[in-house]
């Protein structure tokens, strides 16, 4: 539940939380200078950073898309 970074709009700033615990191995620096494809690529290039587990069992835990998506009403 550590802040990790904050992702902007037009409208609004919002800090971005671990979802587990562990250390983070590798950031996608390709965001520094393309932003976007966060939004136009999430499951490709728009990944944010790799996470080595610290306790792998915690990603049992975890929503996938769809599971995300239908907590929203989609």
């Amino acid at each position: 539940d550590e802040e990790f970074g904050v992702v902007e709009s037009v409208k609004t700033a919002s800090d971005l939380y671990m979802p587990i615990g562990g250390e983070v191995v590798e950031v996608n620096q390709s965001l520094e200078d393309g932003p976007e494809v966060i939004n136009s690529d999430p499951f490709g290039e728009g990944w944010m950073m790799k996470i080595k587990a610290a306790d792998p069992s915690e990603t049992d835990t975890l929503l996938d898309a769809q599971a995300y998506f239908d907590t929203l009403g989609q």
